[in-house]
């Protein structure tokens, strides 16, 4: 069964103001063969640069096409952190939570975490200073590389059509 959604509902789904009834029936039913493209659009139609958008990261994060073919890591506010293949996270603004005092910033008293057995590395925007993500992680652990995507199979096998 193909159940195509709305705009409005997909920009309500975007922006996080779609009735939970709403999101459990979409979550629960199949998704709507023309969803990605659908989401591509919103996306594209809330950022103020040109750049093409090829697939999300994050919630503002996004894999552009540039004018020369390179495929970059960018931000809903236009900061580019790197090439699509490299670890966007190495080109962001970083804050480490690495004593008990900045740990209680965020945690109530004895409820945060031991920072000998811990670390949290905030990343945030340098342009913006809007928070990305989040590791909790050993002191001296490396920067983690969540997703290194592969869009050419993405778009190619998934999609049924080639990358852009």
């Amino acid at each position: 069964m193909n159940i195509s959604h709305d705009i409005n509902t997909l920009r309500q789904l975007k922006n996080g103001n779609l009735p939970f009834e709403k999101l459990h029936a979409m979550m629960s039913g199949f998704k709507d063969t023309d969803r990605f493209d659908k989401m591509i659009a919103l996306w594209q139609e809330s950022v103020e640069w040109d750049d093409p958008i090829l697939l999300p990261l994050g919630e503002h994060l996004y894999v552009v096409r540039k004018p020369d073919g390179r495929r970059v890591v960018k931000s809903t506010w236009g900061h580019e952190y790197c090439e699509a293949h490299e670890n966007w996270k190495l080109h962001a603004k970083v804050f480490v939570r690495d004593t008990h005092e900045l740990i209680n910033e965020i945690y109530p008293d004895k409820l945060g975490c031991n920072t000998e057995w811990m670390h949290l590395r905030e990343y945030y925007d340098p342009i913006s200073g809007v928070l990305l993500e989040v590791e909790a992680v050993p002191p001296g652990y490396p920067i983690v590389h969540d997703f290194k995507p592969d869009i050419d199979t993405f778009y190619t096998e998934w999609l049924g059509r080639p990358a852009p």
